[in-house]
C-alpha cells in the first residue's frame, strides 16, 4: 500500500515548517537499515537490559528463524534474489508472535506456515522495518514519507500501539491545506479520531481547506460527508464554486468530457447537499443559475424562492451552517434610548469598519413603543465600495413593548474584513419604535480570550430612514471573533 505522493509532500512541508532540523518530536527520515549477518561473540554481555538485547536482534540474521521478502517485485524463480523493489528481512518468530496476534496466528495457529521465507508484496520495506523496530524495541521511527504505509502495516498486523503513534504524528501535522488528504486516508483506514480532527479543521478553515490541492482528489462519499455538515465556515456560493471544481476533476478521472451534464452526473447526490437558499439572489444569479448544472425548473423555483412570498417549496436545505467557534459577542453603539422612530418603507443604514476579522451573525433592533408587536424586517450587510450585498434575510421578530433590543439573525455568518467599509441595513415594517441617542463613533469590545475588537461608525448618505452616528436604529451588532 503506497501513500499518496501529494500527502507525503504536504506532511513533509508541515514537518519542515514546524521543525527544519527534524528534532524535538519530528522524526528525521530513518537511515537505511542494514541487515546484520555476522554474529558477534558474547554480544549478550554488552547489553544490560532485555530491551537492548532484543533491539540488537532487530534485522539481524543472528538466531533468526524466518525471513520476509517485502515489497513489490518480479517473480523469483526458486527463491532467488529479491527484485529491485524488494528487501529480504530476517526476523524471529517468537518476538513477532509476542507482539502481534496476526503473526501469532501465522506461526502458531491452526493453519500456521512452515515456510522459512514469506513474501509480503503489499507491504513497503520501510514500513515493515518500522513495524519490526517497534516490536523489537518499542522505538518509533516514522516520518512524513513513511507514516501512511506504516499505519497500513500496523493495522494489517494488529499492532494498535504503533497505529496510535502514526495517528498522533498525522494529528500533529494536520493543517487546513492537508486536511482533505488526511481525511481521505482516515476514512480509508477507518480512523474515526483522525477523521473527526480533520473535519474540525475543515470547519474552522473551510476556505483554506477547499482551496488546497487535495480537495479535488477526494471521493464522492467524502465530499458528501463534508457537504452534510452544519459547521462549515464559508459562504454557500464559494462552496458551490469548489464543488464545481471537484466535479470537473472527477469528469477527468472518469474520462468524461467536462460538460454541464457530466458534472451534474458525477455530483449525483452531492448536488442536493448544496444549500442554495442560503445564497443571496445576486450570488445565485451569478453562479449556479448560469452553471448549467441545475435544470431550468430548479433555477426558476429557486428564483421564486428568493423573490416571492409565500415561498415555493424547493428540494434544498435552507438550514444555516452554524460555523461559529468561541463566544458570541455584541456591541451597542448608543448610550440612551428614546421614542419615537417611524417607518415608511425606507431602510435605516449605518456604515462601519472593524480592526480585525470577525463574522457578523445578526443585529439587535428596537421594537414598538405601543406594547407587544410583530415586525417584518429585511436585514443586510453591504460592502460599501463595491455596493455588493454580502448577506441578507427577510424575516420578522416579536417585541414586548420595552426599550430592550430584539435579535434578528442572518441565515449564515457574514465574514467582515479589517479596514473594509460596510453598510448595516434594516428595513422594518411596523409601528413606531424606540430609538437610540448619544451614539458613539468608536465602540471597543474587550474579551479575556481574544484581542480587542474596535468598531468605527460613519453616517450613511443617500436612501436612509434617518439613522446616523448620533441616533436611530440598528443599535447592536452581534458577532463572533
Amino acid at each position: 500500500m503506497a501513500a499518496a505522493g501529494g500527502l507525503e509532500a504536504a506532511l513533509a512541508t508541515a514537518a519542515c515548517n514546524e521543525n527544519p532540523a527534524g528534532v524535538a518530536g519530528v522524526p528525521a527520515p530513518a537511515p537505511p537499515v542494514m541487515v546484520q549477518r555476522e554474529p558477534a561473540y558474547n554480544w549478550q554481555a554488552t547489553k544490560r537490559s532485555l530491551r537492548e538485547r532484543f533491539a540488537f536482534l532487530f534485522a539481524n540474521e543472528l538466531l533468526s528463524d524466518v525471513r520476509f521478502v517485502v515489497g513489490k517485485g518480479g517473480s523469483r524463480a526458486g527463491g532467488g534474489a529479491p527484485g529491485p523493489g524488494q528487501q529480504r528481512i530476517p526476523a524471529h518468530r517468537f518476538v513477532l508472535a509476542a507482539g502481534s496476534a496476526v503473526f501469532d496466528a501465522m506461526f502458531n495457529g491452526g493453519m500456521a506456515t512452515t515456510s522459512a521465507e514469506i513474501e509480503l508484496p503489499d507491504v513497503e520495506p520501510a514500513a515493515f522495518l518500522a513495524l519490526l523496530r517497534f516490536l523489537y524495541s518499542d522505538e518509533v521511527q516514522i516520518g512524513p514519507e513513511t507514516v501512511m504505509t506504516t499505519l497500513y502495516t500496523a493495522k494489517k498486523y494488529a499492532v494498535p500501539a504503533l497505529e496510535a503513534h502514526c495517528v498522533e504524528f498525522l494529528t500533529k501535522h494536520l493543517r487546513a491545506d492537508n486536511a482533505f488528504m488526511l481525511l481521505t486516508q482516515a476514512r480509508l483506514f477507518d480512523e474515526p479520531q483522525l477523521a473527526s480532527l480533520c473535519l474540525d479543521t475543515i470547519d474552522k478553515s473551510t476556505m483554506d481547506a477547499i482551496s488546497a490541492e487535495g480537495f479535488t482528489d477526494i471521493d464522492i462519499d467524502t465530499l458528501c460527508a463534508v457537504l452534510e455538515r452544519d459547521t462549515l465556515s464559508i459562504r454557500e456560493s464559494r462552496l458551490f464554486g469548489a464543488v464545481v471544481r471537484w466535479a470537473e476533476a472527477e469528469c477527468q478521472r472518469q474520462q468524461l468530457p467536462v460538460t454541464s451534464a457530466n458534472k451534474q452526473k458525477v455530483l449525483g447526490k452531492a448536488l442536493s447537499l448544496i444549500r442554495f437558499p442560503l445564497m443571496t439572489i445576486e450570488e445565485f444569479a451569478a453562479g449556479p443559475a448560469q452553471s448549467g448544472i441545475l435544470s431550468d425548473r430548479e433555477v426558476v423555483n429557486l428564483f421564486l424562492h428568493f423573490t416571492v412570498n409565500p415561498k415555493p417549496r424547493v428540494d434544498y436545505i435552507d438550514r444555516p451552517r452554524c460555523c461559529l467557534r468561541g463566544k458570541e459577542c455584541s456591541i451597542n453603539r448608543f448610550q440612551q434610548v428614546e421614542s419615537r422612530w417611524g417607518y415608511s418603507g425606507t431602510s435605516d443604514r449605518i456604515r462601519f469598519t472593524v480592526n480585525r476579522r470577525i463574522s457578523i451573525v445578526g443585529f439587535g433592533l428596537y421594537g414598538s413603543i405601543h406594547g407587544p408587536t410583530d415586525y417584518q424586517v429585511n436585514i443586510q450587510i453591504i460592502e460599501y465600495e463595491k455596493n455588493q450585498t454580502l448577506g441578507q434575510n427577510d424575516t420578522g421578530f416579536s417585541c414586548d413593548g420595552t426599550a430592550s433590543t430584539f435579535r434578528v439573525m442572518f441565515k449564515e455568518p457574514i465574514e467582515i474584513l479589517p479596514t473594509v467599509c460596510y453598510t448595516a441595513c434594516a428595513t422594518l415594517k411596523g409601528p413606531d419604535s424606540h430609538y437610540g441617542t448619544k451614539g458613539l463613533k468608536k465602540v471597543i469590545h474587550e474579551s479575556p480570550t481574544s484581542s480587542k475588537t474596535c468598531f468605527f461608525f460613519f453616517s450613511s448618505p443617500g436612501n436612509n430612514n434617518g439613522t446616523s452616528i448620533e441616533d436611530g436604529q440598528i443599535p447592536e451588532i452581534i458577532f463572533y471573533t
